[in-house]
This record gives structure tokens, C-alpha cells and sequence, in this order.
């Protein structure tokens, strides 16, 4: 079976060639890290510790695993965490984040690769965040004794359906996880359903509740409202996370609103930084005056300019605490949405488009206690701005629920680490007793 997923990927990869040496060349990824990613060759782990492998995706999972590496810190420092990510973003900003820690690129799931790059971590524990189910590298880590964990985990329904087409080679794959760790009892309900050990799936709630900052005037937010010059009585619009064609459907609405309301002011964060340069000629073109967040450190903040353009990446969840309107991106598209929970947690008046199926429990909380609205086109996204800026005590309440229900939602990580540092436990407990039974 290892082997035969060997050749998958091998096909896979050669079919998808042609979009991956477009995406190299036009956009810059999949350039790097090809020892890491094809032969394993991940940084060798100098001590002889516990260790904690953590493999996040990209930047949603990599913010997310910043309260439960803090966990370990304060009530397990006999454990060194790495971390893993897959894609050039992630990386970036795990080093920015975690910068005492071992990154790297995951390998592929080759064997070859897996084997080599569990070889020198040494893992005791592998933790997958949300649902990075990589047959050989689990099968790696359990064979090298380590045990292996599913955190944040979420199963959709349409994910499901698709699993159940091949129920007999999840579930072989499944029997060899020690905790599904989810986020609500719908996905633990399609787990068991897939043949998950009913022993090993456990409800801890969402982790991302738990990394979102509720206070505005926390110190990083606080000085990015100093370098951009924002002043008290500014209306932030924030636009996070956006893709094509959010941004101008926001500068549309800012352009339609700004006369009226001069306190308003735009913000837009783009989802990847290779769309920094077209967001760029899209403000150019507006005509309206605006400045670049890497401009804003030596040149300072134009009085003048009113948009601002944040060409940066890892700064979105502190610049949520500026915005006292909130659009979520990746949801006017087929995305399926962003983490609406950070702006949400600061009471932000938060929108977002229909398009949300990854965050589809956290939307369906968000709508059911009336603490975020849902826009479906431009017209409807400058309708909702205008109704904050005509009536800013209605877009306050708007944002105290939103706050209200994140509070309410807390506690997932000091469950999750629960559950893992048991998980550790136990592995030694297994080792001594594999030890004395050996002497």
C-alpha cells in the first residue's frame, strides 16, 4: 500500500506539472525546500528530549497553533515543539512567529521522504492540525513509536460524502490515529461514522477562538495604529483577507461613502502576497490618494492618504483591532471564506459574502446570534457600511454580540493540550514499561 501511494502521488504530480512551473514562474511558489519536501532532509534534532512535531498547512493553522505551543511552554518545558507547514506563506510567518523554534517544510508523502524526516525529528508526538491525514507520514511516525494526533479537526459534509466512496481505506487509516481531537459533535458524529475508534474522537471546540485578540489596545495594535496615523474619530473600514475582485468592491463602496462620511477610512490586507502588485495598480488606478504598509515605516503616515494598502504578512489579526467595520474575505468567490473570528472577537461590525463553507459552523453561530451579517454582492457590501456609518449604535451592538459569543466560546486549547499531554504520558509510560520488559 505504501508504495502504491508512491506512484499516486508520482502520476499526480506529473499531471499537475504544467500548473506547478506556471505557478513557480509567474507567482513564485514551489521554489524552495525541495530536500525537505522530496527527500525528508528536515533539520536533525540535536537533543534528546521530548519532542512535539506540529504540522500546520499554511497561515490560518499556523496563527492557530500559537496558543497551544504557548501551552506547552509554560506547563510542559520539558518539551521542545518543531513545526511543519507546507506552503512558502506558512513558512514565512512560522519563522516570524516562532522564531525559537525548528521550522521546516513537510514532506511530501513519499516514504522515502516521510521516513527520513521522522528519522531526524524523533518525534513522541506528531500533531496534524485540522485534518492533514497523510497516510505514509502517519504510518512513519507510529512505526518510529511516536503517537499521533488530529487537532481543531473538521470534517464537512461534502468531505464526507467524498471519504465514503473509499470508507475500508479511511478507516484503515483512521484506526491509526490516538486522538481526533474536533471541533463540534457533528464532525465527531462523521468521524465514528467513517470508522474512527469511538475512544479516540473527543469534542475540545474550536481552537480558533482561543488565539483571537480581544483587546484593541493591545500593544501591536495599538502601534500600527500610531505608524498609520489613525486618528480617534477615524471609521476604519478594514477588508481582510480579500481575493479578486473584493478589493475593488470595497474601494467601490469606499468611493461611493467617503464624500459623504470623510471620517471613513479604508484598509485593505490581501489574502497572498502575490496579489500585492495588482492591488497596487488597482489603487493607482482609483485615483485616490493612498500609501503602502512597508512605506509607512520610514516615510510615515500622508495625512492625505486615506486607503492603505497592508503589503505585509502576519499583521492581520493585530490590524482587526483598528477596524470598527469589518469585511471577511475570500467569500464573494469560491474560496470558501477566512477566519471571521478576529475581527468578530475585537466587536467589529463584520460582513462577509455567502461563499463561507469553511467556517460554515462558526458563520452558522455567528448568524444565529445576530453577530455578523451576511453581504452578497457589492451593492449589498456598500449598503452595510452605510448603515454603520448612519447608525454607528446599531453597528456597536452588532460587535458587542460578536464579542459576547467569541468569549462564550473559549477554552478549546486548554482542552486540547489536556488530551495531548496525556497522549505523551502515556507514551512513556508505554516506553518504560517496553524497557523493563526488555531488560
Amino acid at each position: 500500500m505504501p508504495y502504491l501511494l508512491n506512484l499516486v502521488y508520482l502520476l499526480l504530480i506529473l499531471v499537475a506539472l504544467p500548473w506547478l512551473a506556471y505557478q513557480a514562474v509567474r507567482k513564485g511558489k514551489y521554489r524552495e525546500g525541495f530536500g525537505e519536501k522530496l527527500l525528508g532532509r528536515v533539520p536533525p534534532r540535536e537533543s534528546e528530549g521530548t519532542c512535539v512535531w506540529l504540522h500546520a498547512v499554511s497561515v490560518g493553522e499556523v496563527n492557530l497553533l500559537a496558543t497551544l505551543i504557548d501551552h506547552f511552554a509554560r506547563n510542559r518545558p520539558d518539551c521542545e515543539c518543531v513545526v511543519s507547514t507546507t506552503t512558502k506563506t506558512g513558512l514565512a510567518l512560522a519563522r516570524k512567529k516562532y522564531p525559537h523554534l525548528a521550522v521546516f517544510y513537510c514532506p511530501l508523502d513519499f516514504t522515502w521522504a516521510v521516513r527520513t524526516a521522522v528519522r531526524r525529528v524523533r518525534p513522541n508526538l506528531l500533531v496534524l492540525a485540522e485534518l492533514e491525514l497523510w497516510p505514509n507520514l502517519v504510518r512513519a511516525a507510529r512505526e518510529s513509536g511516536a503517537r499521533v494526533a488530529v487537532i481543531n479537526g473538521r470534517l464537512s459534509e461534502h468531505s464526507f460524502r467524498g471519504y465514503c466512496r473509499i470508507r475500508p481505506l479511511v478507516a484503515r487509516l483512521l484506526a491509526e490515529i490516538d486522538l481526533l481531537a474536533v471541533q463540534d459533535d457533528a464532525y465527531a458524529d462523521r468521524f465514528r461514522r467513517l470508522g474512527a475508534p469511538a475512544q479516540a474522537v473527543r469534542v475540545t471546540g474550536s481552537m480558533k477562538y482561543d488565539g483571537a485578540e480581544t483587546d484593541r489596545d493591545n500593544p501591536t495594535t495599538r502601534r500600527l495604529r500610531r505608524l498609520a496615523g489613525l486618528a480617534d474619530d477615524d471609521v476604519i473600514l478594514l477588508a481582510g483577507s480579500t481575493q479578486e475582485p473584493e478589493e475593488s468592491l470595497c474601494l467601490a463602496a469606499y468611493r461611493q461613502l467617503c464624500g459623504t462620511w470623510p471620517q471613513l477610512r479604508l484598509i485593505l490586507v490581501p489574502r497572498h502576497p502575490d496579489r500585492f502588485p495588482a492591488v497596487a495598480r488597482l489603487l493607482d488606478d482609483s485615483g485616490l490618494a493612498w500609501q503602502r504598509r512597508t512605506d509607512l515605516e520610514h516615510e510615515g503616515p500622508n495625512p492625505e492618504a486615506r486607503v492603505l494598502l497592508v503589503d505585509v504578512v502576519g499583521e492581520l489579526g493585530a490590524w482587526w483591532g483598528t477596524a470598527g467595520i469589518a469585511y471577511v474575505g475570500g467569500s464573494m468567490g469560491t474560496r470558501g471564506g477566512q477566519n471571521m473570528i478576529e475581527p468578530a472577537a475585537y466587536g467589529a461590525a463584520v460582513c462577509f459574502g455567502p461563499n463561507t463553507r469553511n467556517f460554515r459552523d462558526i458563520v452558522a453561530t455567528m448568524l444565529a446570534q445576530d453577530a455578523a451579517m451576511v453581504v452578497h454582492d457589492g451593492e449589498q457590501l456598500a449598503g452595510f457600511v452605510r448603515r454603520c456609518l448612519e447608525a454607528p449604535e446599531e453597528a456597536a451592538a452588532l460587535g458587542d454580540r460578536a464579542r459576547a459569543l467569541v468569549a462564550r466560546q473559549l477554552g478549546a486549547t486548554e482542552r486540547t493540550f489536556r488530551l495531548l499531554a496525556a497522549l505523551l504520558d502515556d507514551n512513556d509510560t508505554r516506553h518504560d514499561t517496553g524497557a523493563v520488559a526488555a531488560a
